[in-house]
């Protein structure tokens, strides 16, 4: 029952960090919307991340991060190391659809989903002591449970797509 508990509180930490830059947008607007990759152009002549990459959903996914940490009684550099990893597999899997021509926020299932679960669970596998099993079992939930929430927020008009 504990490792179930645990992993349903990383479960639950994963969709806060990765849900965070996505409220905050809905709520600010465009205030403080300033892209990470300053709209500056890769040798493809496409965007290097796209404009939803922002400096202010990185810095809302840290600060939510750091929040449930703390509530998990977890180190300050755990919970900032663990939302870094969740929003650099989200820039990468961004990086990734831009290199295949896809626009920002279009679909790519599994790429929209995994690197941004896998990351900080990897990268924090003996910090915060869980195992592949583990891993491989939050990652899915969260895959699937990404995917319903993404429509959910959609109807609710938080999300502009519903993936």
């Amino acid at each position: 029952m504990e490792e179930l508990q645990q992993e349903m509180i990383l479960l639950f930490w994963l969709m806060g960090v990765n849900g965070a830059p996505i409220l905050l947008a809905k709520f600010a607007g465009k205030r403080f919307d300033y892209p990470i990759d300053c709209n500056q152009l890769f040798f493809d002549g496409r965007p290097i991340l796209g404009a939803s990459k922002t400096f202010r959903g990185f810095i809302a996914a840290l600060a939510i991060s750091v929040l449930i940490g703390n509530i998990l009684a977890l180190p300050l550099l755990t919970s900032l190391l663990f939302g870094a990893l969740s929003m650099a597999g989200d820039m990468i899997s961004s990086f990734i659809k831009r290199r295949l021509g896809l626009r920002s926020s279009a679909m790519a299932l599994g790429l929209d989903q995994i690197p941004e679960s896998l990351f900080p669970l990897v990268g924090c596998q003996v910090l915060l002591g869980i195992n592949a099993e583990q891993i491989f079992s939050i990652v899915l939930a969260f895959f699937f449970i990404e995917l319903i929430l993404s429509r959910i927020l959609f109807w609710l008009k938080i999300r502009k797509t519903p993936y």
